[in-house]
C-alpha cells in the first residue's frame, strides 16, 4: 500500500525494492549564504536478497555518539548481498551536519532531532529529517536498531535499551532481540521525554524497536565498538537475514544479556545547581539507595561547600554525569534494577 505521508523535501536516490547492493546519498536541501540551492548529502545503503525481514540500523542522529556510525558502516562495507535473506537498510550517521560538527544538537538548527518525530518536511532541518525517517524509511522496516551512547551527556553501561510495552508478545519479541544483540545489559525504561523521540514513531508503527547506549563522554569506547559491531551482526543472525547463532558470551563470563529496568522517577538523580560534578561510582557498579551519588563543587566560590547528591534506588549505575560541569536539573545518574516483568507491569 503506498504510504501517506506528506512529500518529503529529501531525495533518496535508493530503490529499496530492488536486489543487490545499492550505496548512495540521501540529498537534504540546505540553503545557506554561499549556496542558494545547497543540500547536504546522508549516506544510506540498501542491501538486499531473496525473502526475510527488513533490519534497520541507524546510527548518528546525535552527532557526538561515535560507536554506532562505526560499527554501521563496517557492516555496510562489508555485508555481502549473497549472504542475505531479506533486506538491511543502514544509514550510520543520519544527522550528518551534527555527526561533523561532534555535538549532540544539529549546528543547523540547535535542535535535537530525537526530541522531533515525527517531524515535519517544511520545519527546521532536524524536522525535516525527522520527518524523512519516519515517513519514508521506517514504514519498510519490520526491526528498527538505533544505535546510540551517552555522548557529552555523560557516560553509560554498554546496554539495549528498549520502552516496556504493554503487549506481551511485542514484549517478549523486543526482549529476545535484545538477548540476541548481546550487550551486557537490557534496559527496559520509562523515560523522562519519550513522546516525539524515533524509538516512540517505531512504536506506534508496530515495529519491533531496540535502541543502544554504548559508551559516552565524548569518546569512543573501545569496548561500545566491539558490543556494537558485534550487536548488529547478532541481530541479522536473530531475525534470520544471515546465517549462523548469535554470539553473546560476556567479558565477566556471563553466558547472555542481563534484563535491567529502570522504573520510576527515583531512579533518577539531579543536579541541584550548577557546578563541577565529582561522581562516587563508574557505570556498572551496584550502588546503594542512600549512598552519594556524588557531589556538585563549586570551585570558583572559594568558601563554598560541595552539594551531595544521593541515589534513591539499589540497582546498578546505568548513566552517569561528569566528570564535568553540570547544570541544574541535569540528570547525573540513571540507576536500574533487575528486570521484574509483574513489577514493570504495576
Amino acid at each position: 500500500m503506498a504510504l501517506q505521508v506528506e512529500k518529503s523535501r529529501i531525495s533518496n536516490p535508493i530503490d529499496f525494492d530492488r536486489n543487490g547492493r545499492q550505496a548512495g546519498y540521501l540529498r537534504a536541501p540546505l540553503s545557506r549564504n554561499t549556496s542558494g540551492w545547497g543540500v547536504v548529502e546522508i549516506p544510506i545503503i540498501s542491501v538486499k536478497n531473496g525473502s526475510g525481514p527488513t533490519i534497520l540500523l541507524t546510527g548518528g542522529i546525535h552527532g557526538d555518539e561515535y560507536e554506532g556510525p562505526i560499527a554501521i558502516s563496517r557492516l555496510a562495507r562489508t555485508l555481502d548481498p549473497a549472504r542475505v535473506q531479506g533486506r538491511v537498510i543502514m544509514i550510520p550517521a543520519y544527522n550528518i551536519p551534527a555527526v561533523l560538527n561532534d555535538t549532540r544538537l544539529s549546528p543547523v538548527d540547535n535542535r535535537d532531532m530525537n526530541r522531533c518525530f515525527p517531524g515535519n518536511p517544511k520545519g527546521t532541518f532536524s524536522e525535516m529529517l525527522a520527518h524523512f525517517l519516519d515517513g519514508y524509511i521506517l514504514p519498510l522496516a519490520d526491526v528498527s536498531v538505533d544505535l546510540h551512547t551517552a555522548g557529552h551527556s555523560g557516560d553509560s553501561a554498554p546496554s539495549t535499551n528498549m520502552h516496556y510495552l504493554p503487549d506481551p508478545a511485542m514484549r517478549k519479541k523486543t526482549m529476545e532481540a535484545a538477548a540476541a544483540f548481546g550487550a551486557p545489559y537490557n534496559t527496559v525504561f520509562w523515560g523522562v521525554d519519550e513522546g516525539a523521540t524515533f524509538t516512540s514513531c517505531v512504536e506506534r508503527r508496530g515495529a519491533i524497536s531496540l535502541g543502544t547506549e554504548l559508551g559516552g563522554w565524548g569518546r569512543v569506547n573501545v569496548e561500545g565498538v566491539r558490543i556494537g559491531r558485534r550487536g548488529v551482526d547478532n541481530i541479522l543472525k536473530h531475525f534470520g537475514v544471515v546465517e549462523g547463532k548469535p554470539e553473546t558470551a560476556q567479558r565477566d563470563g556471563s553466558a547472555g544479556t542481563r534484563h535491567m529496568m529502570v522504573r520510576d522517577p527515583a531512579c533518577y538523580s539531579f543536579a541541584p545547581a550548577g557546578g563541577l560534578f565529582e561522581p562516587t561510582n563508574l557505570v556498572g557498579e551496584e550502588v546503594k539507595a542512600g549512598q552519594p551519588a556524588g557531589w556538585v563543587h563549586f570551585v570558583e566560590d572559594v568558601d563554598r561547600d560541595p552539594i551531595q547528591v544521593n541515589y534513591h534506588r539499589d540497582g546498578v549505575l546505568w548513566m552517569s554525569a561528569g566528570p564535568g560541569r553540570v547544570a541544574r536539573g541535569d540528570t547525573i545518574a540513571v540507576v536500574m534494577s533487575d528486570y521484574d516483568d509483574k513489577l514493570a507491569a504495576g
